[in-house]
Order: structure tokens, then sequence, then C-alpha cells
């Protein structure tokens, strides 16, 4: 445990030191996101290259501390393959198919490494292409959640850390090592990341948020007390997917592409209900804290009442979904004025 936090405060350490460095770094050379007037309202350009902080604190806490094991260099390498195709992403060079195109490289690289799903009952075929889809599915959730100053990257460390005590509880080092770097290099970043956010993470940093909880969540033990805990991981990053979902959804029924950017998350709508950005964030946590709990809860209790919790926990998303698209958020993004320069606002997020 000692060696555990050790790890966790050397990222957070790291992180706290590499951000700015990052910072001055993508403002002399220009990666910067600047506001388009249709989707990005902040004030000024904000510097990209957050994602490389992110991961390079990541990868450095883990190199003092912890062996680098075969599956572990699986991992880092499809993690280096993402935030790479991030990063030139970030300078807005690459098509949609191109960009999923590499994901299913870095995808590759981690089932190559013996990293995906293995479900004892199915045929291997099945546990592979299930594994495509998670990990697919789960980096593109984590890069559509990155719209708002502090949301991606705050929900992945409440992911990560309810990933983190599934991990300890199986007695799984590997796991809790990697997600205690991730945490820690994430909330060094949020430092400067929170509203008024003075750097983004870009593509390079939510692909990665994404992609390392999708394989670390993918590789635990879930079911060692019944099936039903097989839903465990998908409860704990519920955020993300829910969003991501949610998106789809009303972009189907709108006719858009699901890939344009268009003000259809569930924190804009939210900012429909008059709350803040910070106020819709910090329901986001809570929302993802509630979801990792319940997550645990249908590991420990027994199968019937495992059942039921995720019975409840469907049917209130569903609710919720329902109660967001009645919202009507065609006048755009709330709280700026006519120049659109009121104040740092949130971007709305595409794949």
């Amino acid at each position: 445990m000692i060696l555990l936090t050790l790890t966790f405060m050397v990222a957070v350490l790291l992180s706290i030191y590499g951000v700015p460095l990052a910072r001055r770094a993508a403002l002399k050379f220009g990666i910067v996101d600047r506001p388009d007037g249709r989707l990005k309202h902040q004030r000024e350009p904000v510097p990209y290259l957050g994602g490389v902080a992110i991961y390079l604190a990541f990868l450095v806490s883990l190199a003092f501390t912890f062996e680098f094991r075969h599956d572990v260099l699986g991992i880092v390498l499809s993690g280096t393959l993402i935030v790479m195709l991030g990063l030139i992403d970030d300078f807005g060079v690459l098509s949609p198919g191109t960009k999923l195109a590499g994901q299913f490289l870095a995808v590759f690289v981690l089932i190559k490494s013996g990293i995906r799903i293995e479900i004892a009952s199915l045929p291997e075929w099945i546990d592979i292409a299930l594994t495509v889809f998670w990990m697919i599915g789960i980096i593109n959730a984590f890069n559509l959640l990155d719209i708002m100053d502090g949301l991606s990257a705050g929900v992945g460390v409440i992911s990560a850390a309810f990933l983190c005590v599934v991990a300890i509880l199986n007695g799984d080092q590997t796991i809790a090592f990697m997600l205690a770097a991730l945490m820690g290099s994430l909330l060094g970043f949020l430092r400067y990341n929170w509203r008024p956010a003075s750097i983004y993470m870009g593509d390079s940093g939510a692909m990665f948020i994404g992609l390392m909880l999708g394989a670390l969540s993918m590789i635990g033990k879930y079911t060692e007390g019944h099936s039903v805990s097989l839903l465990t991981p998908v409860l704990i990053l519920g955020m993300p997917i829910f969003d991501t979902l949610f998106v789809m959804y009303i972009r189907f029924l709108r006719g858009l592409p699901v890939f344009l950017g268009s003000p259809d998350h569930m924190a804009i709508r939210l900012r429909h209900w008059g709350l803040s950005v910070t106020q819709v964030v910090l329901i986001s946590y809570l929302g993802a804290a509630l979801l990792g709990g319940i997550g645990l809860l249908v590991m420990a209790v027994p199968q019937g009442l495992a059942v039921i919790l995720s019975a409840i926990t469907v049917l209130c998303l569903a609710v919720a979904a329902v109660a967001l698209t009645r919202l009507n958020v065609s006048s755009g993004v709330p709280g700026l004025n006519s120049e659109g320069a009121s104040r740092p606002a949130e971007r709305t997020g595409a794949l």
C-alpha cells in the first residue's frame, strides 16, 4: 500500500510540474484551441498538449515504482499509439475514418499483448469482438465527454478510483498500480483544467484516459461471486457510456452524423436548466460516483439483488434521458453575450 501511495503521489507531482511546461510549449508553437463562434465559445485560444503531460506523468511514475511486465508494456505501447494519434488529430488533419483506423490499431496491440476480454463460456472470436467493441466505445466515450473544463479528467479520476478499489480487493497489483498512476496524473492536470481552464487535454488526453480505463477495467476480475458482476465495469464507467449513448440517440433523431459536433450532450443540456458549468461538472462527478458505488454493490450482493439494482439503475438512467431529451437546446450555449466572450465556456466535442 505504501508503494501504491508513492506511485500516486509521484504522478501527481510530475503532472503538476509538467502541465505548465506543456502549456508553454503549446503556446510557443501555436498548438491552441481557437474559438469558432459555433461550438467553441471560449474567450481566447486555449493551449492543448495537456494530454501529453498526463501521459508522461503516468509513464514516469510507473517507471519509478513498478516493474514493466509483458502485459504492462502492451498497455503502455497501446497508450503511446493513442496519444500520438490524438496529438496528430489535435492539429485537425485526421478524418474520422483515419482516426477510427488508428484506434483499431491501438486495440490490436492490446489484443496481441493478451489484453482482452476472456469469458470462458464464449468462443474466442466473440471475446475478441467484444474487446474491440468495448475498447473503441470507451475510447470515444471519454473523447466525447471532454466538453467542459474539468469534466472528462474528473470523471476519469472517479472511475479509476472505483476500479482501483476492485483491483485492491482482488489483490491485482498490476491494475492497482496503473490506476493509481492514472489517478495521480489526472489530478495534477485537473489543477490547471478546472474552470476557467488554462489548458485542455485535447484528443490525445481524452482518448488516453478512455484506452487506459477501458483496458484496465476489461482485465479485472468481477465474476467470482456471480455472473451479473460482469456489469460492474459498465456501471463504473457508466457516466461516459450514458453520455455517448444519449448523444448518439439525439443525433440519430435529428438526422445528424454521430461524428458531428453538436450541443446534444447531457452536460450542455443541464446548462439549459440554468446550472453553471461548475455545478454541471460537480453533478457529473456525483453521478459517476453513484454509478461506481452501485457497481461495487453489484459485486458484493447476492445475484438476485444485483439484478434488481442493475434494473433500477437502468430505469433511472432511461428516465433521465427522456427528461434531457425534452430540453430545447436550439438557442445555443447559455451564458454567452452577443460576442460570445463573457467568459470561457464549454466545448462541444466530436469523435
